[in-house]
């Protein structure tokens, strides 16, 4: 399939983003990803292009001014780069295990504060998109941390059951209060990351964040010590203690320790009140007014109102999750297990984190989301599979590595370096993990404790009574995921080559045979040009597909061969088609010509159709073209010249007849 999406908005980019603009650069101490990290800036637009720059697991989240003049495809075919995926307001480039490194050298070269992501000017975009935005920078800074605290919570468990030490003792004090005390005091690190996403000053969204976990106003110890005054919203599930009063108005105790929403929505809340401040406080000051004046209005506007309404927020987002489990916990199961790989690929899936930690924070654990721990092991045994599987050796080298990242909860190498590319294993993957998926809803799998990744999060599994039902069903899950994923790959995965040739397609055995030339017709009556004289750089580089352009000298575009029409694009300026022989051909009339939306432009034919060399496929009006600006410059491109064999052009500057040869594969013109 011709990669038609992505090549049509071609912009041309700025020579100040390409050349020298990371010259300043030279004297710094850069690590050992130095000149990946350079080429990745370079290919990005340039350090002006980026307004902010974070980082999770495997990627990296830019948040560029100008995403059309990021080289998508250079990017893509970059070595040290997996893929280039653009989502929720981000550029993602992603990087596989090693992106902390690489994070850090690239930042060098931006000189941007770390967490840095969002422009000043007001990005555009869908509200879905701004809000996946919002949650992924302020998650992302403390992913690792958490991960890490989680595995400690989970392993104090883990020995306290297996009875090495009590829980009773310094030592599981100790190691507790080392994972724990994240989780306990989430409010100060979200206030913190919350900060630096919504523009507020970090100190002061971390002032904000122990206010709310302060220990004086929290329910539990205003429980401790008096009955409550009264109770507001009896008779619903919304019952809530009042125990004192704000110069009379009557303050919901909640336990914020532990919490997400509230301080997120404090933080935002802080942010706007700032902003007002420091227009109207004078700037001899302002230093300190602002931030006094900031949490005088703001702390109290959280705990009368915003807390509550967020807390009740929860409790309806805890009580809707368990209303679809109580519908069908295996269907529900077996959505999350089925869509999961599918979300984290558009980068969704973090629009489900809160519903996640607010399940554990406030019911003790989760058993809504927890089925996508399927998705883990049922892609790494596709990818296990497949190693049996395949003969291609680069293949088997990719398939190791990634297998055992995916073990240990990173997938995302596997999914963009192998599955994806295949396409069917990629499928394999998301049956196997909704299988997986379906077992863990029908027998209510729980998570207890935050954190963790892959088979390090077994012991954030174990119950906190010390029953061992719910860890035996998570190894079990494993197994089945992993059955799933091995024998769908062993039985229905197999190589393009095998694939192609049981359907008899004959190209294979032409592209096999050396000796077997392919002739690639011109579609226009014109002059020959050579693709490095193209003025439009994704063509003249190369990056595109080998091949010639034309200027055409009538406006009438032939099929160069006998084919399939694999991709027709809208506006009528671009098409893509396969011909018999295999050869993958893209033919652009014109340079930015995707602006005039059609206009000028005349199809004959559609997407899917079968058509003879020399039949009509395209009209074009080359006089209203001209007129508008545009360059008649006509691309012919073999896309997939890698994998056919070496491409030959006719000769530039030759005038051509329609018809006559233009390029050759494996046979010069």
């Amino acid at each position: 399939m011709l990669p038609v999406q992505g090549i049509y908005n071609n912009s041309r980019i700025p020579e100040e983003y390409v050349e020298g603009d990371l010259a300043e650069q030279e004297g710094k101490q850069m690590g050992k990803y130095e000149a990946l990290a350079k080429d990745i800036v370079k290919n990005v637009g340039g350090k002006d292009n980026v307004a902010g720059l974070v980082h999770c697991i495997t990627r990296l989240r830019f948040t560029l001014k100008d995403e059309g003049i990021a080289k998508d495809q250079v990017l893509k075919e970059m070595e040290g780069v997996v893929t280039v995926m653009k989502s929720g307001g981000q550029y993602q480039v992603v990087i596989g295990n090693h992106v902390p490194e690489v994070f850090e050298d690239v930042m060098q070269l931006l000189d941007l504060k770390a967490g840095a992501a969002e422009t000043d000017e007001k990005k555009s975009g869908k509200l879905f998109d701004k809000a996946i935005d919002m949650v992924s920078g302020i998650f992302q800074p403390i992913l690792g941390i958490m991960a890490a605290c989680g595995m400690l919570k989970g392993l104090n468990t883990l020995f306290v059951t297996l009875g090495l030490y009590g829980a009773d003792g310094g030592g599981y004090l100790i190691i507790n209060a080392a994972g724990d005390a994240l989780f306990t005091f989430l409010p100060l690190f979200l206030g913190y990351t919350a900060a630096q996403k919504f523009k507020l000053k970090p100190m002061l969204g971390l002032a904000i964040g122990a206010a709310m976990c302060y220990p004086g106003i929290q329910a539990g110890a205003l429980s401790a010590g008096a009955e409550p005054l009264y109770y507001l919203l009896e008779d619903t599930m919304f019952r809530s203690p009042v125990y004192i009063n704000f110069f009379g108005i009557p303050v919901i105790s909640v336990d914020y320790t532990g919490t997400v929403i509230p301080v997120i929505l404090a933080v935002w809340f802080a942010s706007k009140c700032e902003k007002f401040f420091s227009k109207y406080v004078p700037d001899l000051v302002k230093f300190f007014f602002v931030p006094m004046l900031t949490l005088l209005v703001t702390i109290p506007v959280s705990m009368l109102f915003l807390g509550p309404v967020a807390t009740f927020g929860s409790t309806l987002i805890s009580e809707f999750t368990l209303a679809v489990r109580g519908f069908s916990p295996t269907l529900a199961g077996a959505v999350v297990g089925l869509t999961w790989q599918i979300l984290v690929i558009f980068g969704m899936h973090w629009g489900f984190i809160p519903v996640y930690i607010n399940n554990v924070q406030t019911l003790g654990y989760d058993n809504v989301m927890m089925p996508f721990f399927a998705c883990t092991f049922a892609t790494s045994a596709v990818v296990l599979a497949m190693f049996f599987k395949t003969k291609d050796k680069k293949l088997k080298e990719m398939a190791v590595p990634n297998f055992i990242s995916g073990i240990f909860g990173v997938t995302e190498p596997a999914i963009y370096g192998i599955l994806l590319p295949k396409k069917k294993p990629f499928i394999i993957s998301c049956i196997a993990g909704g299988i997986g998926g379906a077992f863990y809803g029908y027998f209510n799998f729980k998570k207890f404790i935050l954190g963790g990744m892959g088979i390090f999060e077994l012991p954030n599994m174990m119950n906190p009574d010390g029953s061992m039902g719910n860890i035996l069903v998570a190894f079990a899950g494993i197994g089945i995921s992993m059955a799933a994923g091995f024998l769908l790959t062993m039985f229905f995965y197999k190589e393009d080559g095998a694939e192609k040739a049981e359907k008899g397609e004959a190209a294979i055995t032409q592209q096999a045979d050396s000796a077997a030339p392919i002739t690639i017709v011109s579609p226009l009556v014109g002059k020959t040009i050579r693709l490095e004289d193209v003025e439009d750089e994704a063509f003249s580089s190369g990056i595109l597909g080998k091949g010639i352009a034309l200027m055409p000298e009538v406006g009438v575009l032939y099929a160069p061969a006998d084919g399939t029409i694999s991709a027709f694009f809208p506006t009528g300026h671009a098409i893509g088609m396969t011909t018999d022989e295999g050869a993958e051909l893209l033919i652009h009339v014109g340079m930015d010509t995707v602006q005039l939306n059609g206009k000028g432009f005349t199809p004959l034919a559609a997407a899917g159709d079968r058509v003879k060399k020399g039949q009509k496929l395209l009209e074009f009006d080359m006089d209203m073209i001209k007129a508008a600006g545009y360059s008649l410059v006509t691309p012919v491109l073999v896309t997939n010249a890698d994998e056919i064999g070496e491409v030959f052009p006719a000769e530039a500057g030759k005038q051509i007849q329609a018809g006559d040869g233009l390029i050759g594969v494996g046979v010069c013109m």
